[in-house]
């Protein structure tokens, strides 16, 4: 009789298991979040040269600590394993303090960050408006002029960015036969694409009757046309963009990833893949005004609107995230909590989190493969966990 392969031993199913079909759902996520390429067709982007990664920092005295959630007392060890934690990197006052690996996570393995992925793309529209080469008050049309005729003809670069776009699309992350199921058909990300680009669907999009501006709605394809607003202000695609503003002047460490559609495009609302360590460097990097080892990469006028005074509370309010943050505001793809600490964060479906804590000097990556898109009454642990680690640390 044969035995099982080394791969089903770690991962509990065969390779042959995983399909375009079923790669989010658990328990094929716990790999296929790590290896988006195989699945979906992937453009690289490139580490910063000569950079190298120190290695894991062991957090074990931390993982017996208890943190006081709804159901309870719960040690960080239990909540890791409850919140499908696949990896995650703690930082403190610019210095990596402890990282976390599941059994089949490897240290410097990369992970889908999804809507982690918007924030990252607008850290690059920051850039190239301080550049002077992207506005974030034009209209769309001064960029993409074949967008007059859907949801966006009259709607601002502001609009895209603050996702107040008054867009007749909800994010049905579940349904089969949805207007998602089509937008992901697009992106190659289900079954059945390959015969609509991604921009030619996101420009059949209409508008709801509301103004835009007034609420904040959760839309992903503002975000992945917002990747195309960069490509036309620019004149260059996102992952050179991505590698040549962001990523190697960050000093990345590790090569990151990004899905492309049939035509190329960038799925920059979902798509991109980093290490754990990388992504704690972003959030490091906005803790510091936008600088790295006191070289500014981003605006300071840019970082400061998007994660202390920029936003609306009252489209905040209006929205359907306002339960997560009830002080909240959100601004160029990030939450702000409202929070005496000043905590913002980006987030991402199944459990993607780069969370920063000013005041605590903490920054948190933490990447995941839980089996439900969306979980509210988690999204609540998470919040509470990460403040009780800012206190431990």
């Amino acid at each position: 009789m044969i035995g099982k392969t080394v791969f089903e031993t770690r991962y509990g199913f065969a390779r042959n298991k995983v399909l375009l079909g079923n790669w989010r759902e658990s328990p094929f996520s716990r790999w296929s979040f790590q290896n988006v390429g195989e699945l979906v067709p992937s453009a690289p982007v490139a580490a910063a040269a000569g950079a190298s990664e120190a290695p894991a920092q062991d957090m074990t005295g931390l993982l017996g600590e208890k943190v006081a959630l709804a159901g309870g007392p719960e040690s960080v060890a239990a909540f890791l394993k409850r919140s499908d934690t696949d990896g995650l990197t703690i930082m403190k006052g610019g210095k990596i303090v402890g990282d976390w690996l599941a059994p089949h996570m490897d240290f410097g393995a990369r992970h889908i960050i999804f809507s982690i992925s918007k924030s990252l793309t607008a850290i690059v529209a920051g850039i190239l408006e301080g550049e002077g080469i992207f506005d974030p008050d034009a209209p769309v049309t001064q960029y993409i002029p074949e967008a007059a005729g859907s949801a966006y003809g009259d709607a601002s670069v502001r609009h895209v960015l603050d996702m107040s776009v008054s867009l007749d699309f909800e994010e049905a992350y579940l349904e089969p036969e949805s207007a998602f199921a089509r937008y992901r058909r697009a992106t190659l990300w289900n079954p059945g694409g390959g015969t609509e680009s991604l921009r030619e669907f996101i420009l059949t999009l209409q508008r709801l009757a509301e103004p835009h501006g007034q609420t904040f709605r959760y839309r992903s394809p503002n975000s992945d046309l917002l990747g195309m607003l960069l490509e036309r202000a620019s004149g260059q695609r996102f992952t050179e963009l991505l590698r040549e503003k962001l990523w190697q002047p960050l000093g990345a460490a590790s090569e990151a990833s990004v899905t492309v559609d049939m035509q190329g495009t960038a799925r920059t609302a979902g798509g991109i893949s980093v290490t754990p360590r990388d992504l704690a460097r972003v959030g490091e990097m906005m803790r510091q005004g936008g600088t790295v080892n006191g070289r500014r990469v981003v605006p300071e006028a840019w970082v400061r609107d998007t994660v202390e005074t920029g936003g609306s509370s009252e489209a905040w309010q209006r929205g359907t995230m306002a339960f997560l943050f009830p002080q909240g505001r959100y601004r160029n793809k990030w939450c702000q909590t409202g929070a005496q600490s000043g905590a913002f964060c980006g987030i991402g479906i199944h459990g993607q989190w780069l969370y920063v804590n000013p005041k605590a000097e903490i920054v948190i990556a933490k990447m995941s493969s839980q089996p439900l898109p969306a979980d509210d009454p988690l999204d609540l642990d998470m919040v509470t966990f990460f403040e009780a680690l800012g206190r431990m640390v």
